[in-house]
């Protein structure tokens, strides 16, 4: 067993290899270059669409759920363990500079994201429901060509296989496991109540799943966010040192020029990637359901989650850590991932560890339902709409086995299906680029002509 656990970490090691960050990051340039800049430039008006707008207009257009309701089952699945665990854990085997790279990352992230998430738009489809499917699957095959489905029913196949790892599995193992070690309640109670909790969401499908995202994810950011902004604003006197540690540590010889590449930049990058999920394609599924008049404007919506996600929330986990390393003499201890971060919390704010373990808890449920709407559109698009009920229930099942079975190698297997997943996605990107910046001028065009709001 030993033995093939290596070997699976050694596969982890190669398809997040090198090759992988560099075709990442680099799909992130080539797309800020292509479209000069414009998550940047667009940034405001995205983030108006995000929280003014998006109650005015999109109950009048085709899709199933708001422009709102999408972004927050996308950052449902996106805004979790990595942004806890992933920030530490990059911080201790990169260094402080990690998170710095981690913010490069983010930025160049935001195109690829725009890109993804209007092409799914675009290629969208109505199933035999009534209902919109989309996402990578789909564009490959539309926007390509036939000759180019088996492309598509790979990303479909790494989906579905993904969704049961790192979607319900693992997330219902890292939920008992935070709550037993907090509070001591045994596993096998959290995973009846979550698994009763994951049924009632998910058997009602997309919109049922963008009501609960749409009320869990912004309360328990606001809750972890403020935790942090209180700690942060605690030790204003240390803030300026942790940004220098981090921009200092970003850049020496270990951290830029180390193996092949720097332990910062890799690791980074890395957890960057994990975290905000850009060029996953796994965003771009929920993004096809949304009520929308113009691919590009959801496709905005859908890019603040990037933003929202790395720029915002992880910098509020890694400023808060940057700050207990130095208060620690500059050392992050013995301690590693979700528990280093509990701990700077709690030993930096009264309650502090309890925001981090109740974080832990809504951040890992609320990906427990953002992957299932994933999933299922996988399985659907390989095995047909007649699946949907099938998998809920096969899915629903594996959330109870998660919280009571040891998981180790679902991480990796779900590693692994997770980085493969972004393979088809990246190329498909990169041959519709065209496309991107087409429909970009166009919506451009029609909002100057007064065409659209």
């Amino acid at each position: 067993m030993q033995n093939f656990t290596e070997l699976l970490d050694s596969i982890s090691g190669f398809v997040w290899g090198p090759p992988l960050l560099f075709l990442l990051v680099g799909t992130g340039i080539y797309l800020t270059i292509v479209l000069a800049g414009l998550q940047f430039r667009a940034l405001p008006f995205a983030l108006k669409q995000t929280f003014i707008s998006h109650k005015k207009h999109s109950h009048e257009y085709e899709g199933d759920i708001s422009h709102f309701g999408a972004l927050m089952t996308a950052l449902s699945a996106t805004i979790g363990t990595g942004n806890i665990a992933g920030v530490a854990t990059a911080m201790v085997s990169g260094g402080p500079g990690a998170v710095f790279w981690m913010w490069v990352t983010a930025l160049v992230g935001m195109a690829t994201k725009y890109a993804e998430c209007l092409l799914a738009v675009k290629y969208r489809i109505t199933n035999e429901k009534g209902e919109m499917s989309g996402g990578p699957m789909y564009f490959i095959e539309k926007g390509l060509g036939k000759n180019w489905k088996w492309l598509a029913v790979l990303f479909a196949l790494f989906g579905t296989l993904a969704s049961f790892g790192i979607g319900s599995s693992v997330q219902a193992n890292a939920v008992a496991g935070t709550l037993n070690a907090s509070f001591g309640i045994p596993s096998w109670v959290v995973g009846v109540v979550l698994t009763v909790l994951t049924a009632i969401v998910v058997l009602g499908g997309i919109k049922s799943i963008a009501k609960a995202s749409s009320i869990i994810v912004p309360f328990m950011a606001v809750i972890y966010i403020l935790g942090g902004l209180v700690i942060i604003f605690q030790h204003l006197d240390l803030v300026g040192q942790a940004f220098a540690l981090i921009i200092r540590e970003a850049f020496t010889a270990q951290s830029v020029g180390g193996a092949v590449l720097g332990t910062a930049v890799r690791y980074g990058v890395a957890r960057g990637l994990f975290s905000n999920e850009a060029g996953m394609g796994s965003a771009p599924i929920a993004a096809a359901a949304a009520k929308t008049d113009h691919p590009v404007r959801q496709a905005l919506i859908s890019m603040t989650g990037t933003f929202l996600d790395t720029i915002v929330v992880c910098s509020i986990t890694g400023l808060v850590l940057a700050i207990g390393y130095i208060v620690a003499g500059n050392t992050f201890g013995d301690q590693k991932g979700a528990a280093l971060t509990t701990l700077y919390f709690g030993n930096l704010i009264t309650g502090g560890s309890w925001i981090v373990s109740f974080g832990m808890a809504f951040f890992a449920y609320s990906t427990i339902l953002g992957w299932c709407y994933y999933g299922e559109k996988c399985a659907t698009y390989l095995l047909g709409d007649s699946f949907v009920l099938p998998y809920r229930i096969i899915y629903t099942a594996t959330v109870m086995l998660g919280t009571i079975l040891a998981l180790d190698v679902v991480w990796v297997f779900a590693d692994i299906f997770n980085g493969l997943m972004a393979l088809p996605n990246l190329i498909a990107l990169l041959l519709l680029s065209k496309v991107v910046v087409s429909e970009t001028k166009d919506f451009i065009k029609r909002r100057e002509a007064g065409e659209l709001y």
